[in-house]
């Protein structure tokens, strides 16, 4: 059996059910709370309430551009719907990466028994998040924290992605200044940056 194969095709199912889930139970139109506030700053492209969320107004606006006015909260009801379906991706890569680590011994090969225990935890752990109350509430209203979380699950997928990496290049012996691993820091570092456009929950990531 294909690990890696498995692990994508298994995660990106496990993605369409966080989506089709949370665009089925989406708001049909603004929240309470500052969800009134974020739309109407998307869609004028206008400034929220201190630090601000530039990157989640101009986001927002993509999103409303298909609708009218008067449904342009549905666009943005939509980003954080997807965008909490795509955190439940990456959390299930990053549980199949430590479910990975902690069943492989040295460099033996996975047999079909343990991959699939594997998937089962990611499958697990994922769809316990995605139906968990909070992430939910979240998931389906016009607010900051959806994209937050997402930027949080991919910046910390990497940080896993690239700790493989250089595990991966110490075992091969590959050495230098720059190495193929150090892209993976530049991305965390972009993606970071990006996420304080949004909330500033991202900091979080960085201990």
């Amino acid at each position: 059996m294909n690990f890696k194969r498995i692990n994508n095709l298994t995660g990106w199912a496990v993605f369409f059910v966080a989506c089709a889930v949370y665009l089925m139970t989406m708001e049909a139109t603004g929240s309470l709370w500052d969800c009134g506030e974020f739309a109407s700053s998307a869609y004028k492209l206008q400034i929220p309430h201190p630090p601000g969320a530039p990157l989640f107004v101009l986001i927002g606006r993509l999103f409303m551009i298909p609708f009218d006015p008067h449904h342009a909260v549905t666009g943005l009801n939509t980003m954080s719907a997807l965008a909490s379906a795509f955190t439940i991706l990456f959390l299930f890569w990053t549980i199949t990466h430590f479910a990975k680590k902690l069943v492989q011994k040295d460099s033996d090969e996975l047999t079909s028994g343990k991959i699939i225990g594997i998937m089962f935890a990611g499958i697990v752990g994922a769809l316990a998040y995605t139906f968990s109350d909070s992430f939910w509430y979240s998931a389906v209203e016009g607010e900051v924290y959806a994209l937050s979380s997402f930027f949080t699950a991919i910046v910390f997928w990497a940080m896993v992605k690239w700790e493989q990496s250089v595990t991966e290049e110490q075992e091969q012996g590959i050495k230098g200044h720059f190495t193929k691993a150090d892209r993976w820091i530049i991305l965390i570092f972009y993606l970071m940056g990006l996420s304080i456009g949004v909330h500033l929950l991202n900091l979080l990531t960085i201990p």
